[in-house]
């Protein structure tokens, strides 16, 4: 007997009616947003060799990649990410285009979660990678995108600035081992003090040590950044610190300050970022809707090396938002039925046409009789039948 062939896989469910409605109203608004920045859209395979989601350098559990092979025996993954793909297709393809490159997506990946109930395995993402470019000028550019995109679809939204190299320097210094590594980063992520605090406590108390206990006490204005002076006392921390200020002036200059917070304790799943990260939330949902960064090594793996920095728009959450804030309702029904009696079908196929070039939204009946046609009609809530036969006879319902 079969179990399952009335329902979805777990992590994946289907659209109805307003819900693609809304679906392809944020895809729509996203993709004009990036457009109108100068990106151009570009798909990747659904299917990839699991080589290029490397775990050692993408972050990206092996436990959450869904797996297959091919019929030579090789690894393949569906796309549990989009950055990693575009960088394969940057280095491969594109790697003689003009700096820098700028490219946006729209397409789903997939991460199994048994853990994490209300995630999705399959989810839909739009986002944007520039490359080939660094400095301050490019992050301004990626996160005014960020800030436009979302303002288009979800005008109320936190962005967090952060900045990898802080975690990172302070678990440098730390005599931990990587699985010990990932539980600070998670408690971290969290702000899971009291689980942070049980495995700080149980090593040496340095400066590095104060310094990550701190990390995810530090956010807010502009009053974060005189407080990590006091646990960031390491040149490389201290240059972290100014330029990530730096940004954050920028920012408020450009008119974006109501949007914008600073979180020291922003660490990203990803291992690929290398400096400035950032991330999004808006009130209501209890994930990110945004989440990107600067990743200036990735592209080295895939032996074209160059800086780079792009973000990923959960498009799934943003339609979620939207359909519970009522934007979106099932489509209407139609303003016209035609029925064609018998040996006029043909008629009633094409006054049907004419009356959709007209901008009439028009069903052509597939019923036996008038009588039919009009009970349909009545159900939906058609208000109008053409009736075609050797004339054409409108009847208000």
């Amino acid at each position: 007997m079969k179990k399952n062939n009335l329902i979805t896989p777990e992590g994946t469910h289907d659209l109805l009616f307003e819900e693609c409605l809304a679906r392809q109203a944020v895809e729509n608004k996203l993709t004009s947003a990036f457009r109108t920045r100068g990106y151009n859209e570009v798909m990747t395979s659904c299917l990839e060799y699991y080589d290029v989601f490397d775990p050692d350098a993408s972050g990206i559990s092996p436990e959450e990649m869904y797996k297959m092979t091919d019929r030579r025996g090789r690894l393949i993954v569906m796309r549990p990410d989009s950055t990693l793909p575009i960088a394969r297709l940057v280095a491969t393809r594109l790697q003689n285009h003009q700096l820098p490159i700028r490219l946006f997506y729209n397409q789903p990946v997939y991460r199994s979660n048994p853990g994490l109930a209300g995630r999705l395995d399959e989810n839909a993402q739009a986002g944007i990678e520039l490359m080939g470019a660094s400095g301050i000028r490019a992050d301004l550019e990626v996160l005014t995108t960020a800030v436009e995109a979302l303002s288009s679809c979800c005008p109320d939204f936190r962005l967090e600035l952060g900045h990898a190299g802080f975690f990172r320097e302070f678990a440098r210094q730390l005599p931990i081992s990587e699985e010990e590594r990932e539980d600070i980063r998670c408690a971290i992520e969290t702000k899971n003090y009291a689980a942070l605090d049980t495995i700080l406590d149980s090593l040496p108390q340095t400066m590095a040590v104060s310094g990550m206990r701190q990390l995810p006490r530090l956010f807010g204005g502009e009053e974060v950044f005189q407080q990590a002076k006091e646990v960031c006392p390491t040149k490389a921390t201290l240059e972290t610190l100014s330029y990530l200020h730096q940004v954050y002036h920028a920012v408020q200059d450009l008119g974006l300050g109501s949007h914008v917070i600073v979180d020291l304790g922003l660490v990203q799943r990803n291992d690929y970022y290398t400096d400035l990260i950032f991330t999004a939330y808006t009130e209501g949902y209890g994930d990110s809707i945004l989440f990107g960064g600067r990743y200036d090594n990735l592209l080295a793996r895939f032996h074209c090396p160059m800086p780079a920095i792009g973000f990923g728009i959960d498009v799934e959450a943003l339609t979620r938002i939207a359909l519970s804030k009522g934007h979106y309702n099932a489509p209407p029904a139609a303003q016209v039925l035609v029925y064609g009696e018998n040996g006029y079908s043909i008629k009633a196929l094409a006054h049907a046409r004419a009356l959709t070039h007209q901008g009439l939204r028009c069903e052509t009946s597939v019923a036996e009789t008038r009588e039919e046609a009009e009970a349909y009609a009545r159900s939906l809530g058609i208000c109008r039948l053409d009736v075609v036969g050797a004339r054409i006879s409108e009847v208000l319902l």
